[in-house]
């Protein structure tokens, strides 16, 4: 199974929302929008595992870090995110990171 993350993005949330939607007119059913989801989860685990190949560094303060579940929860204060020729300063970021090994797992489902 596909990590869920992604649904909480700005593109996961209108997903959401559009088959609610379309359950509210009867148009789809919860099933079906169930398995749009699931092959959501699918495919933006993949994409960002094999498409993305941008590299940005941090540096900042730790505050918090957990692992549980094979789950990386960290919480950082002040924050730099460096790319070649950008830079961005926030006051606080939690990253989660997830074993990418284990989402391509079940490529059969």
């Amino acid at each position: 199974m596909a990590y869920q993350l992604y649904r909480n993005t700005t593109l996961g949330n209108s997903l959401q929302e559009s088959l609610d939607e379309l359950i509210q007119t009867q148009q789809i059913t919860p099933q079906l929008a169930l398995q749009v989801l699931l092959q959501f989860d699918k495919a933006i685990n993949t994409a960002l595992a094999n498409r993305v190949r941008n590299r940005v560094n941090f540096r900042g303060s730790l505050n918090t870090y957990r692992f549980c579940d094979n789950v990386w929860t960290f919480v950082l204060n002040d924050v730099e995110f460096r790319e070649v020729t950008d830079l961005v300063k926030v006051d606080k970021v939690k990253i989660v990171a997830c074993d990418g090994k284990n989402t391509g797992s079940n490529a059969g489902e």
